[in-house]
């Protein structure tokens, strides 16, 4: 079958090494154009394209899809199959009408839930206990194709973006894999999605990552780990942004008589917090001008103690 992938960050990178590792090497990989970043505005290629270069295959990168020289090259390379994994861009419906087979797509949730730009980080935030990946067969819809087959994958409370990032992509091969051959095949099914039960993972804001004591443990506990390692949850102390790398809740303490952000105990190697129900144990911090570091050496660096006020953010 002749394929073409669409991807652009380390996710999708995964999900082509899946595929071409057994077996499935598109003819061409089509990605995002190379960005300036650091100090030096370095051009820097996406993981797509470093992985596909790496590989010998031909790399695409239009600037819009409508470009006609894109398109003419797409035209030429005649794809059965156009598989599409975080991508960045919406696909006009040429390209999608183009190939056989359609264009499929591995989406990280499982549909109609958690359609849009940040399923992972809104799944982890909402407090889900179970996730996944869903391949299905692109509309002109923002993730409301047909679908083809879910894989699933629990959410602990050890869990993180990382974590689930990482799962999330390996099991995304693994399930292009299995629809790929359903599709070879003819056994593919596809099953329109119940639209009253979607739901959308709006792109992460600034106001997400703001913690708000007066929430309780639990809530804040799910904040943290959805945007660690990346971009991180923070709070206010001492007039400084101090972002939360770990945090977790503790179960047989309360919070009772306590004010919300209220330090209540800086042993263990913990910041044990009040919230406006139940406590929460900040493991790692990452403040303001300075490096990572745990619980402790922070309590150490700012002499922490009981009765200290962590406070909501704010850039005034």
């Amino acid at each position: 079958m002749r394929t073409v992938f669409m991807g652009t960050p380390e996710f999708s990178a995964t999900v082509l090494q899946t595929l071409c590792e057994n077996g499935i090497r598109p003819d061409a990989v089509v990605t995002r154009a190379d960005k300036p970043a650091g100090r030096g505005y370095t051009l820097m290629q996406s993981a797509v394209k470093k992985y596909a270069l790496s590989q010998e295959i031909e790399v695409l990168q239009p600037e819009k899809l409508s470009d006609p020289v894109f398109f003419e090259r797409l035209k030429e390379l005649d794809p059965e199959l156009i598989i599409v994994v975080a991508y960045g861009r919406i696909l006009p419906e040429s390209v999608l009408n183009m190939p056989k087979y359609g264009c499929i797509n591995a989406h990280a949730s499982l549909l109609p839930k958690y359609r849009g730009a940040a399923p992972m980080q809104r799944a982890i935030m909402d407090g889900e206990k179970e996730t996944g990946v869903t391949i299905m067969k692109m509309d002109k819809g923002l993730d409301t194709g047909d679908m083809i087959l879910t894989l699933t994958t629990p959410i602990t409370e050890e869990d993180n973006l990382e974590t689930v990032h990482d799962r999330l992509a390996l099991l995304s091969g693994e399930a292009l894999l299995k629809a790929v051959k359903q599709l070879k095949d003819g056994t593919a099914t596809f099953t329109k999605q119940d639209g009253e039960k979607a739901n959308y993972a709006e792109k992460i804001g600034k106001d997400d990552e703001i913690i708000d004591f007066t929430q309780t443990a639990e809530q804040l506990s799910c904040r943290i780990r959805a945007l660690s390692p990346f971009p991180y949850a923070f709070f206010s102390y001492n007039g400084k942004r101090i972002k939360i790398t770990s945090a977790h809740t503790v179960p047989d303490m309360s919070s009772e008589g306590k004010q919300a952000g209220e330090v209540i105990s800086v042993k263990g190697g913990e910041i044990k917090v009040a919230c406006g129900q139940g406590v929460l144990a900040i493991t790692g911090v990452f403040p303001e001008s300075k490096r990572r570091m745990g619980a402790s050496d922070f309590v150490n660096g700012s002499k922490i103690k009981p009765g200290d006020i962590f406070e909501k953010y704010s850039e005034q």
